[in-house]
């Protein structure tokens, strides 16, 4: 009876339970988190499913968690600290159904200090995001505890590469399986050999009663995990994988408990235990096939941020795999820190939206920390790394939902598919039963068991799954790494291609930078050195590199500006100093048009002294030719933007004979309502630029590449970031993202064939039940290889990724 069993956590309660509303209670702790959620409106927890909770341990553990008041603690744990808000990530084991989900997820509404807080199911892990001025890091490690989900705290450096705890259950389970297994086989020789007539007396009975005793512990435990999953997804209304497996074990060992206690027959033990023992081997190798592609993914794929080293006053940019503790990273206008670092510098300010979501900048001074994500809003200055960098760390920033506001996520389409196969497969098992019921009822059961086992939904879902984790691999090791698998089939729905030209399809290592008018005076180098040294434009880093002055510390910078799309200004040593277009610098609208249309130009003026300009020779990037002519050709429509001047205009038409739209003197806004326009007319639009400028742009498009020369400079509103040197790739990455569908429809169109011959044998009894538990994990590892072998085949053959 229900009243026997906690309302809350399911526990049998005692003699006298504890009555609240009506419903029965284990203990006060249970009664409290049920008066707790009540009180806040939050008892559609239990609407879930029935008794989700888990036992609750209540206040009386509070001083367990002294040690959070800790001021050294509490830095070591959290990942962003600001007098308004705290970020904190917490693994709990305990997370075990969408109740779970629901009540994690709206802890802001039982306490008002939560700002925000986010599971990740898979993982088991929660962000929680709360402010310190309503409640405090041990408050929030309460709370937890007190519902039911004391968190997992490890107090170990937070830099060391996560690594997934080793599941001791899992192998256990596979390991008492595979013993009870292996000795129920060697029992049932004699019944094999005999063909089921022992003569020994006796023999016969003490083999089916050690055998019974055997495939206890495979049934119980063994199986443990896949009767408990059937039974949640039936809780949910939800018919999962487990659910004919589940059918079928209990079907072949009830069979067999039923002929060994009444003494008509062996049963059918052996099976039903090869049966277990085989689908938790194929369950954990499959496990650690997605742990392996996970791991890849966070620390060994290619990851095109770059940053700036200073060391004994030289300056070298290095990837950010490569940062380590201790090490003097340079930060410029717009560029992303990667990693937890002090400030050296006087003063900084600094943009956290791509941490906490809101755009209010923040002022620190001098010996402040800094944490990974910020983005430098003033000229240059220097940090020191206190905490190695996390790839995977931004990459989870990155994917937050607030900076894919308004881009709708495409689901693949097999999902439709294999929602309803469970329910088709029970379906044509109930058909099996009574066709057998009625043709000859001793293949009633072996054919019903085959039918649930072999048929394998679950291989749907992976060659998706699969095919799409092996195609993230490999655009990585062509320099391209994106944001999520999602953003391969948005890739593969664009038509329209639009091109940022200053940094993105020009090579600006190669930029011919030429000075023209007045000479400077040793010291004015230094100061344009100075000034275009606090700024990460393309052309500030070109001028920078081409001056070999070296910079004098006592040269005092004041407020230092930058307009993206005209200049920079500061103020050195009591002199107003500006650079940039000539209608920035010199403020002549009357010649402003004339003299910014020759060409590119970065014009100098020193307080009313007009010094003269850099010219800068543009060297477009290597393969950028045929790449253009490669996209025209599959049908794309292509478009150029720039904020320069039309000087290359004639020199591209003449390359591409007219077939290239080209736009030039757009600043960020005509970038942004030019996509629009764009989109207006239905057109699907891949937006490639520099990652700050273009940010705008970037995030209006329906799939948004950030272009990186090993820099910093980095927008969340980018759905993918390419290496400078990897642009005239930019054909193939369309071509293998279009090659996905095709990927997984083959593995798809197998998975369905494998289907249809396991399940014709299966119903016609011609198919044991074991051999069906062996070709139902073997299917998905096939299929694992098929995705492999074909994403590597299309990527090297194809689509030629190099």
């Amino acid at each position: 009876m229900e009243s026997n069993f906690c309302f809350h956590c399911g526990d049998v309660c005692p003699s006298e339970s504890i009555i609240e509303d009506g419903h029965p209670f284990c203990c006060q702790g249970c009664r409290q988190v049920y008066l707790l959620l009540n009180e806040n409106n939050l008892c559609s927890y239990y609407d879930f499913s029935k008794t989700p909770g888990i036992k609750a341990k209540g206040r009386f553990i509070s001083e367990n968690f002294a040690f959070l008041d800790d001021e050294h603690i509490i830095n070591d744990l959290v990942s962003f600290k600001s007098e308004e808000r705290i970020h904190v990530m917490f693994d709990l084991p305990q997370v075990h159904c969408s109740s779970c989900v629901y009540l994690l997820e709206n802890l802001h509404r039982i306490n008002s200090g939560i700002l925000q807080s986010n599971l990740n199911f898979q993982r088991k892990e929660i962000f929680i995001a709360f402010s310190p001025k309503d409640i405090s890091l041990r408050g929030v490690v309460e709370l937890l505890t007190f519902i039911g989900y004391e968190p997992a705290i490890s107090l170990k450096s937070k830099t060391k590469k996560r690594v997934k705890p080793v599941r001791r259950k899992e192998i256990f389970r596979i390991a008492v399986a595979g013993f009870c297994f292996s000795n129920i086989m060697m029992l049932s020789f004699p019944e094999y050999l005999s063909s089921g007539n022992i003569l020994e007396g006796g023999f016969k009975e003490a083999f089916s009663w050690l055998i019974f005793a055997l495939s206890l512990p495979v049934l119980i435990f063994g199986a443990g995990g896949i009767f408990k999953s059937a039974f949640k997804g039936l809780r949910h209304k939800d018919i999962n994988i487990d659910v004919p497996i589940a059918l079928a074990i209990v079907i072949t060992f009830g069979r067999s408990y039923y002929e060994i206690i009444s003494g008509t027959g062996a049963g059918y033990l052996d099976s039903g235990s090869g049966i277990i023992f085989y689908m938790l081997v194929g369950r954990w190798f499959q496990s650690k096939t997605n742990e392996a592609l996970s791991f890849d993914r966070d620390y060994r794929s290619y990851f095109p941020l770059g940053v700036t080293v200073s060391s004994q006053g030289k300056e070298d940019n290095i990837p950010v795999t490569r940062l380590k503790h201790g090490d003097k990273v340079v930060l410029r206008m717009g560029e992303m820190l990667p990693a937890d670092a002090i400030l050296k510098s006087p003063v900084a300010e600094f943009d956290y939206s791509f941490v906490t979501g809101e755009n209010k900048p923040v002022i620190l001074k001098s010996g402040a920390l800094v944490y990974a994500g910020c983005r430098q809003l003033g000229g240059r200055i220097e940090l020191e790394v206190v905490k190695e960098p996390s790839q995977s760390y931004i990459t989870e920033l990155w994917n937050n939902d607030v900076f894919s506001e308004g881009k709708k996520q495409r689901t693949s389409f097999v999902h439709p598919w294999s929602r309803y196969f469970t329910v088709v497969l029970l379906s044509i098992a109930t058909a099996t039963a009574i066709y057998w019921y009625n043709i000859d009822a001793s293949k009633l059961f072996p054919a019903v068991t085959a039918v649930l086992i072999v048929a394998c939904p679950c291989s749907l879902l992976l060659s998706a799954t699969f095919t799409f984790g092996n195609m993230l691999r490999y655009f990585g090791r062509a320099k391209l790494f994106l944001k999520n698998a999602g953003v391969i089939e948005q890739m593969a729905a664009v038509n329209t291609i639009v091109l940022d030209k200053t940094g993105t399809v020009t090579e600006v290592e190669h930029n011919r930078v030429q000075y023209n008018g007045v000479e400077l005076y040793p010291f004015e180098k230094r100061y344009v050195k100075q000034l275009v040294g606090q700024s990460a434009h393309v052309l500030s880093r070109s001028i920078f590199d081409s001056l070999d002055e070296t910079i004098d510390k006592n040269d005092n910078l004041f407020e230092f500006k930058e307009l993206p799309g005209h200049g920079i200004e500061a103020v050195i040593d009591n002199q107003k100093i500006r650079m940039g277009a000539y209608k920035f610098v010199f403020d002549d609208a009357a010649l402003s048009d004339e003299n910014d249309k020759i060409g590119s130009r970065v014009y100098v003026k020193m307080g009313d002294s007009t010094k003269g300009f850099y010219e800068f020779k543009n060297m477009y990037r290597k393969g950028f030719k045929r790449m253009v002519w490669s996209l025209i050709r599959k049908g794309y429509e292509v478009h150029l933007l720039s904020g320069d001047n039309d000087a290359e205009k004639r020199r591209l038409n003449k390359y591409f004979d007219g077939k290239l739209e080209m736009v030039f003197d757009v600043t960020p806004l005509g970038k942004l309502e030019y996509i629009k326009k764009l989109q207006k007319r239905g057109r699907k639009v891949l937006m490639v630029g520099d990652g700050l400028n273009d940010a705008g742009a970037l995030k209006q498009a329906d799939v948004s590449i950030a272009v990186s020369d090993q820099s910093a400079r980095f927008t969340p509103a980018s759905d993918g970031i390419l290496d400078g040197s990897a642009v005239r790739k930019l054909s193939s990455f369309l071509h293998y993202a279009r090659g996905a569908k095709k990927l997984i429809a083959i593995g798809f169109v197998l998975s369905i064939l494998y289907n249809v011959v396991g399940l014709t044998f299966a119903v016609t009894a011609n198919l044991s039940p074991l051999v069906a538990a062996i070709l139902m994990p073997a299917s998905s590892l096939s299929l694992i290889g098929l995705a492999a072998g074909l994403t590597y085949w299309y990527a090297k053959t194809k689509s030629k990724l190099r």
